[in-house]
């Protein structure tokens, strides 16, 4: 492996939900140890848990792990360091500011720019903490930093003065005004990331034009604040072999292969690795150590026929919707997962019924006319173009609550408005012009914002508060954005996902903050799932056994109602092949 080869003391390792940052992470940590390193692997990422993937408690102390000699582990729970910071930046205040205000400080702490920054906190002590570190060799991070965060870090001038002064906006500010005495701890860490003979940042991706275009931002925007030593590993690239005998395993290779070959630019440039997907979950030491190398091959006599997966289908869902007549469809998930896909899907086919729909889209990503390829009637389609509406709100904030700052405040103004949290709020804003359709005609919106910006919109934003309180005492019925998205007579939220442990475990986070925003989650959708497709190839055999427990877990424990979408030979573009989609689930 190149990104192997004379490894530096601290290696990173980045990328999306569910590409497989942990277990590679975890499979190099024992690489190096075997060789007789002292190795410390620490984890900062919430979607993984290092302590399951080997088979022991783990926890935020540094614990050995018994079975590899050399190989210490640390958990950084980043929801308890952002609670712990929460509460060094609210306790003093707390009781001595209204309620209303310190629920404002804490909602403007509760989202994820707190919950990175805090566990940056965390783990920047280790970088800069030589009396802890210095018996190790190698120190493995699962999970870098984001450039923004970085970037963050690296700014001259007092946040807290700023946010005083009711200059910020709310997005990352507020999870910054603690950090002022750590700022010499920070300046070594940051010098520490940039240091290419100390710091390894590996990218890791699948062979998948979403996650292949995450991984060049995330390279542009790490080289352009010093972090120039970078690799790339695509993981879980089908095997060629495999596709001889399977119709659905030779589409794979071959959409993986055509992934491949449209491999942005900046990441052509770099070491590249491949990792072969594996049959097997990769939990427990035999199934890391054949990770990062070759693995028995599975024989078909070896696995037992399944009993065909019996699940609701998609179709099943649309019938529940279309009952209304109309009304506000929002698809939520993850990057990657297929919300586009199934957006256009289920508008597909609620126009094919008769019903009036507007599809709408915010995914830079998304390409719905090349989606839909065609027209089709009682279907419009529209796309918010989130850097020209972002581009906008941010002239706007600079326009008037940077009209007056000096050339500091105003680069940190500016910083602050680069914030993902930025780009959700100014795309909410447009969203909500359409939002207003869906009392007359089925809206169906692909990529809606997360639960943490809608609260902070509820919370800090002047819209609703101010119709509310302007409205309240009136008699006159109205309804905000916000209201009509917690009302479940109006809208359905439907959270995409995959039959994957990480992609199952964020889906139900966004649950979860969707849920303290008032908002109640319709339905999941478990997409491109191998169990429920006809399969024959052994690796996707057994891929679909491994499936059964996360679609169990959605069925049982996350979901009232769900749907599973099989994995399709065929891209499902195209009107024709986006109604199949729907009708092609598993029977219920």
């Amino acid at each position: 492996m190149n990104f192997l080869q004379q490894p530096p003391r601290f290696l990173f390792f980045t990328g999306k939900g569910g590409v497989g940052k942990t277990s590679i992470a975890c499979a190099t940590a024992i690489e190096l140890a075997q060789v007789g390193q002292r190795v410390l692997l620490v984890s900062t990422d919430p979607a993984s848990n290092v302590g399951q993937v080997f088979g022991i408690t783990i926890g935020n102390h540094i614990t050995p792990v018994a079975a590899v000699p050399g190989l210490d582990a640390l958990e950084i729970d980043p929801q308890a360091a952002a609670q712990a910071y929460r509460d060094r930046i609210v306790g003093p205040v707390r009781g001595l500011l209204p309620d209303d205000v310190v629920r404002g400080i804490e909602e403007q702490l509760s989202g994820a720019c707190t919950t990175e920054i805090a566990a940056f906190d965390e783990f920047t002590g280790l970088l800069t903490d030589t009396a802890l570190t210095q018996a190790y060799a190698h120190i493995i991070f699962d999970t870098a930093p984001t450039g923004h965060t970085i970037r963050m870090l690296q700014l001259p001038g007092a946040w807290s003065g700023f946010l005083e002064d009711g200059k910020g906006d709310a997005s990352c500010l507020g999870p910054l005004a603690g950090l002022e005495k750590q700022r010499a701890q920070y300046k070594a860490a940051v010098d520490a990331l940039a240091d290419p003979d100390r710091t390894r940042l590996v990218l890791v991706a699948r062979a998948q034009t979403s996650t292949l275009l995450e991984a060049a931002r995330t390279h542009t925007e790490l080289a352009a604040i010093g972090l120039s030593k970078q690799y790339l590993v695509v993981n879980g690239v089908f095997p060629a072999v495999e596709a001889a005998a399977d119709p659905l395993a030779a589409a794979i290779v071959a959409r993986e292969r055509a992934a491949l070959g449209r491999m942005p630019a900046e990441l052509t440039r770099l070491p590249t690795d491949q990792i072969p997907l594996k049959a097997f979950n990769l939990v427990g030491l035999d199934a890391l150590r054949h990770l990062l190398g070759d693995s028995a091959p599975i024989s078909a006599d070896d696995l037992a026929p399944e009993a065909p997966l019996v699940a609701p289908s998609l179709a099943a869902l649309v019938d529940d919707i279309a009952a209304n007549g109309h009304g506000l469809v929002m698809l939520m998930g993850k990057g990657g997962v297929g919300k586009t896909t199934l957006a256009a899907a289920v508008a597909v086919e609620l126009a094919r019924r008769g019903l009036p729909v507007h599809l709408s889209t915010s995914d830079p990503a998304a390409h719905l006319a090349e989606t839909l390829h065609g027209t089709l009637e009682h279907l419009t389609v529209s796309r918010i173009d989130p850097q020209e509406v972002t581009a906008a709100y941010r002239a706007h904030v600079l326009a008037t609550k940077g009209a007056a700052l000096d050339a500091a405040g105003r680069a940190v103004l500016e910083e602050d408005l680069r914030s993902p949290c930025t780009e959700e709020i100014a795309v909410f804003q447009a969203f909500s012009r359409i939002i207003r359709e869906a009392g007359k005609k089925f809206v169906v919106m692909d990529t809606a914002p997360t639960g943490h910006t809608l609260l902070l919109l509820d919370a800090t934003g002047a819209y609703h508060r101010d119709i509310v309180r302007q409205m309240g005492s009136t008699g006159v019925h109205f309804t905000t954005p916000m209201m009509q998205l917690q009302d479940p007579k109006q809208t359905k939220v439907l959270l995409v996902t995959l039959a994957e442990t990480t992609p199952v475990l964020e889906a139900a986070n966004l649950q979860a903050d969707l849920r303290r925003a008032g908002i109640e989650p319709w339905a999941w959708i478990i997409n491109n799932s191998v169990a429920a497709a006809s399969v024959s190839s052994p690796l996707l055999r057994q891929r679909a056994r491994n499936e059964r427990s996360e679609i169990e877990a959605v069925a049982t424990c996350h979901a009232r109602r769900y749907a599973v979408v099989p994995l399709l030979e065929d891209e499902p573009v195209g009107v024709d092949r986006l109604e199949q989609l729907v009708m092609n689930g598993v029977a219920a």
